[in-house]
């Protein structure tokens, strides 16, 4: 195929070591693979302008964007660079050229404005390992102080980072020989960060520098700090306390006036632990002696890069958002089957999902978890019921109740289920239902089923199911542990990756799942699941579940797309809808409340973005969804003149009642690009 010579040039600050790059839809741009994207090199004196000349493809559209990132060694001989993606540009529409000269040069102007606007984006783990350590009230008070001399004082808390190995001589000598030139053990120093977060019901600061005697901490603050790292079984962490009254010398000669104590984490207790996720108190050294003040309980959380599947850079949906009317969306598709008072449909089957896209929901939610055997399924409750014959000639059943994720995929599709209810005697109807069921019936889909039945128009609002613990320290289900948290959602992620193809958004009731998809994947959004303040449901322990309003500043300091709040406490406080929106937030709403048709002219009337109801079958004749409206007018837009004048109105088979004809200007988009899911 015949070239063109084309240099782009593009203008943008950098930290020291990171580098400007692009990434396109051909080969010679990397074929949107950040691992093959082409590096610019700065120019001119101050090195804001980055510059860089391909051979691309002659007339054809390549579309491309530039990112910011790290380009490192790879750790095996011969293997591809590893690349840190620190910020890229987002816009639904990228960058495009089509050029037809044998040299062609293109200024691209500042690096993430492109059609006057700005959208960028942070970067996900690629190679790299997120640490975050939390220090909250969510249970008791972090600190515990022993010795009497601080009983009552209040502390101030620095995090401090070290345990990166120092350049030899050698490698220093060489640095300086090369003059601007990094060593890789320099480069990989750099590529280590260490930033605090803090989240209120009053609002958030997130990703932001330590003030040198660090925050003292609040009981209705959740203090969180986060480290990336290429090398996350290699670190020092040390916590550093300050009495809150820094006036006073703790040590004389001390820099720091009030330094009394540190606490300090190996890295590498987090793996040699085989968890990713817990907690793990360490004792507090006094600065003048070698005896213990006190002790500080430490919550960690471990984010690691997504396995088995890479993302590419073409397009992304995290903190995309078309505003239009509410949209409906067939809560376990059809609705719940244990709460309604007539069921035709079992819910969270491929005919319930076929069901609710018949009757136009543009969007069905279910829950997914995984088996023994780590296959995605399909069902709401994290354990079921399942029933055995007493002997004799007594026909009565009696049930057993049995977790979920103990059962393989092939024994779930084997079981005659109840819903736990059953238990109490109050919901058997699932056992006496006929015992040959129809494949669309069956109970347990996998998720790439219900991938491949339920047609693509319809979008996915995947709940990702996690055992959420109460205040009184009980689990849901009776489930302490649960799967490995980053294995679990690399399962679930991967399969939805792969399946790709139709509107998707995540959401979970779990804070740390949430901040893992936002992390572990580029394409997809998650909203966060709140149930906020409730007296259908027990509080639930940690802080950030525990009102809408947390939840929002929660959803603003994750940078994820929004929320999906309980209906109890948002028909209290209708104004949560207008506040979480105007600070750049999604509200979509859930709970046996949106089954009343009053509440949900309240809540559209108020603007919220989605509804979670069931019977959305008994709502609605059979029609197309708003998506599918909308994708007729845009087929309508795309026909020219001279065709509309001797179609006589046909408009392609589309009816007329359904979709007024209309002429204007070509636009072309996929479904998936118009997927309800503006940029923010």
């Amino acid at each position: 195929m015949e070239t063109t010579q084309v240099t782009l040039s593009v203008r943008g600050e950098t930290c020291p070591g990171e580098e400007i790059a692009v990434v396109g839809s051909c080969e010679a741009l990397g074929s949107w693979s950040h691992q093959n994207a082409v590096t610019l090199h700065p120019s001119g004196d101050e090195g804001h302008t980055w510059t860089a000349t391909i051979a691309v493809p002659k007339g054809v559209v390549s579309c491309y964007r530039y990112f910011k990132g790290f380009f490192l060694q790879s750790k095996h001989a011969g293997g591809p660079c590893q690349v840190i993606v620190n910020m890229w540009e987002t816009h639904h529409h990228p960058r495009t050229m089509s050029p037809t000269a044998t040299q062609h040069s293109i200024d691209d102007g500042q690096f993430g404005i492109h059609n006057g606007l700005n959208c960028v984006d942070s970067g996900w783990l690629t190679c790299q390992t997120e640490i975050r350590l939390r220090l909250h009230y969510s249970k008791m008070p972090p600190i515990s102080i022993t010795k009497k001399k601080f009983k009552k004082s209040r502390f101030r808390i620095k995090l401090t980072l070290v345990g990166i190995e120092e350049e030899d001589e050698e490698e220093e000598d060489e640095e300086d020989e090369g003059g601007d030139e990094l060593s890789p053990s320099s480069l990989q120093k750099m590529t280590t960060t260490l930033e605090t977060s803090m989240i209120s019901a009053n609002g958030y600061k997130s990703r932001h520098s330590q003030p040198e005697c660090g925050y003292a901490l609040e009981p209705s603050q959740w203090t969180e700090y986060s480290i990336h790292t290429m090398d996350p079984d290699n670190l020092e962490l040390t916590f550093e306390f300050f009495e809150e009254d820094l006036s006073e010398h703790v040590v004389q000669g001390d820099t720091h006036p009030g330094h009394v104590g540190t606490a300090c984490l190996l890295s590498s207790c987090f793996s040699e632990s085989g968890r990713d996720t817990g907690v793990v108190t360490l004792p507090i050294m006094g600065r003048n002696s070698r005896q213990t003040i006190g002790k500080v309980r430490v919550d960690y959380l471990v984010i690691r890069p997504i396995q088995g599947v890479q993302c590419d850079m073409s397009v992304t949906f995290a903190k995309h958002w078309k505003k239009r009317s509410t949209l409906h969306v067939g809560h376990r598709g059809s609705g719940s089957t244990h709460t309604a008072k007539h069921h035709k449909v079992r819910e969270n089957t491929i005919a319930s999902f076929k069901s609710a896209a018949d009757h136009g929901a543009p969007f069905v939610e279910f829950d997914v978890h995984l088996s023994k055997d780590g296959v995605p399924i399909v069902y709401h409750d994290l354990t079921c019921c399942i029933s055995t014959k007493k002997k004799k000639k007594d026909h009565t059943l009696e049930l057993i109740e049995v977790p979920v994720k103990d059962l393989t995929f092939d024994q779930l599709q084997l079981l005659k289920l109840a819903h736990v209810a059953a238990m109490n005697g109050s919901d058997q109807k699932d056992l006496l239902d006929d015992e040959d069921e129809v494949d669309e019936h069956q109970p347990f889909p996998s998720l790439s089923q219900i991938f491949q039945a339920v047609p693509e128009n319809v979008g996915f609002n995947i709940e990702l199911k996690w055992i959420c613990q109460m205040k009184d320290g009980t689990w849901d289900g009776n489930l302490s542990t649960y799967f490995n948290m980053n294995s679990f959602l690399d399962t679930v992620l991967s399969c939805v990756l792969q399946n790709a193809g139709r509107r998707v958004i995540f959401s979970c009731f779990d804070p740390d799942v949430c901040t893992m998809v936002r992390n572990k994947q580029n394409k997809y959004p998650i909203l966060f699941l709140t149930q906020g303040i409730s007296e259908k449901y027990p509080e639930l322990r940690d802080i950030r579940c525990q009102s809408t309003q947390i939840a929002i500043s929660f959803a603003q300091s994750e940078n994820i797309l929004g929320i999906s709040a309980h209906t109890e406490e948002l028909l209290t406080h209708l104004n949560y809808i207008a506040d979480a929106q105007s600070k750049g937030l999604v509200v979509f709403s859930w709970g046996d409340d949106n089954n009343d048709h009053e509440n949900r002219m309240m809540l559209r009337e108020q603007g919220i973005d989605g509804l979670i109801y069931d019977r959305i079958c008994e709502d609605v004749a059979k029609q197309p969804d708003i998506f599918q409206v909308e994708e007729q007018h845009s087929l309508q837009e795309v026909i020219t003149e001279e065709t509309m004048k001797s179609a006589t109105c046909s408009c392609y088979s589309i009816p007329c009642s359904m979709a007024p004809c209309v002429t204007s200007k070509p636009r072309a988009e996929s479904a998936e690009s118009d997927s309800g899911l503006s940029s923010s």
